[in-house]
């Protein structure tokens, strides 16, 4: 048995935000309609008609609130959200650390101009092996064993790694926590969803505010991915961050 997911965040500087307001204006949930969206579009690819006609962004904002209050609102909390066949929704939450700074600056980082930001990139890898394009590629559930076996290839251990993906045809899909963007030619490319990718609701904010591209060149492949390439991580609980590529031998 599975369940469709999406995680997003509760942190209370998102309502400074104009760009995360929803239908009831600011918002301390990180594009929580976006998290609607995508609920609703796996319901519809995974057959689960019961579960689209349940749904409804009032009743999944509450769901979401009930629970931060539950907690105690006064921190940040990574929000996650299962959806069942039935239309059931569980909502938990973990503590993380709250944003200091607009979580989509660093989308607007061009390598070629300026100077690295002061924080740490994250350790980007590169999969020593395929993962075949699926429905459980191209939509969020709680079946992750694919992601899973690609974070143990690459021995991740920490939050500040990361593993990037590739389907059969050597095309780069995703990483395994985050949609990625190479720096290519003086902008962000991204692979469409046709490799296999999951369409991320950060990455389809970033694509409606034209920050980032879709690569329908094919440029982004194994072949052409190299040491130290910078990487734009994009998801919807840590926003924006920057990895670099490390080859490992």
């Amino acid at each position: 048995m599975y369940f469709l997911l999406s995680s997003t965040r509760y942190d209370k500087i998102l309502r400074q935000f104009e760009w995360n307001n929803d239908t009831d204006g600011p918002s301390p949930f990180f594009l929580l309609g976006y998290h609607f969206d995508r609920l609703l579009d796996a319901s519809e690819q995974h057959g689960w008609h019961v579960a689209k006609r349940s749904l409804s962004y009032a009743y999944l904002k509450e769901k979401c609130r009930e629970k931060v209050e539950r907690e105690g609102n006064d921190q940040a909390f990574k929000v996650r959200i299962t959806l069942s066949k039935e239309g059931e929704i569980e909502v938990t939450v973990s503590p993380v650390v709250p944003f200091r700074t607009d979580p989509m600056g660093l989308a607007r980082f061009n390598p070629i101009l300026d100077a690295p930001p002061e924080d740490s990139a994250i350790t980007v890898h590169l999969d020593s092996k395929s993962t075949p394009s699926s429905l459980f590629t191209r939509t969020k559930t709680t079946y992750r064993v694919l992601y899973d076996e690609a974070r143990a290839r690459a021995k991740i251990v920490s939050p500040t790694s990361e593993v990037v993906l590739f389907n059969d045809n050597l095309e780069i899909t995703e990483a395994s926590i985050s949609n990625v963007s190479f720096f290519r030619a003086g902008h962000w490319l991204t692979p469409t969803t046709s490799t296999g990718c999951l369409p991320g609701v950060l990455r389809k904010w970033l694509l409606e505010k034209k920050v980032i591209d879709e690569d329908y060149d094919k440029q982004l492949t194994t072949v052409v991915i190299s040491e130290g390439d910078w990487v734009l991580l994009s998801n919807g609980v840590h926003g924006c961050r920057l990895g670099r590529i490390t080859m490992v031998q």
